[in-house]
């Protein structure tokens, strides 16, 4: 097998399992029966996502900054650390949308159209984000060190844009809805 096609398998099989998981999530906050819950902590759950959505920003550019100073240990601990408080948004998103469904937007003018236009597109590349640091993460940790390059440059500005309209997409539903 040659070095080329050795290179698309990881993006291939981060590919399906990012469809897979596509699938899981559109089904669990539209399809599946809604629970119910009485805990106060349900309703703070977004507020903690919220702060998972800063800190993984925060450590997406301090990993940024350290690569670019030549600090490789540092950057990897910087994007496994977000990689980390992106899968505790990821869990905390599952268990509100588990007891809450659906959270509508019922803001009205001009900021309806922007906040939809903000959630789509956060909604598109949070579903394009994953396999790209499933892959981006691969090639890190099996040393391939040119193809971790393309692969970052490709996932690093995605993994941001999601993780800043993260919390954009909180401060619309909680303060202009």
């Amino acid at each position: 097998m040659s070095q080329k096609t050795n290179s698309k398998i990881p993006w291939l099989v981060s590919i399906l399992i990012g469809l897979i998981i596509s699938s899981f999530l559109v089904w669990w906050i539209y399809f599946k029966t809604t629970a119910t819950s009485d805990s106060e902590f349900v309703l703070f759950i977004p507020y903690l996502n919220c702060m998972f959505n800063m800190v993984t920003t925060v450590l997406l550019l301090t990993g940024y900054y350290f690569i670019k100073k030549g600090e490789k240990k540092k950057h990897r601990n910087s994007m496994i650390l977000a990689a980390v408080s992106s899968a505790f948004f990821l869990i905390g998103y599952l268990i509100y949308h588990h007891y809450v469904g659906d959270t509508k937007f019922l803001g009205t003018g001009f900021v309806r159209p922007l906040y939809f236009f903000i959630l789509i597109t956060h909604v598109i590349l949070s579903i394009v984000q994953l396999p790209c640091i499933l892959v981006t993460f691969y090639f890190a940790f099996t040393s391939k060190w040119e193809l971790h390059k393309k692969a970052a440059r490709f996932t690093f500005p995605i993994w941001l844009y999601v993780s800043i309209t993260g919390v954009t997409i909180f401060c619309f539903l909680k303060y202009l809805s």
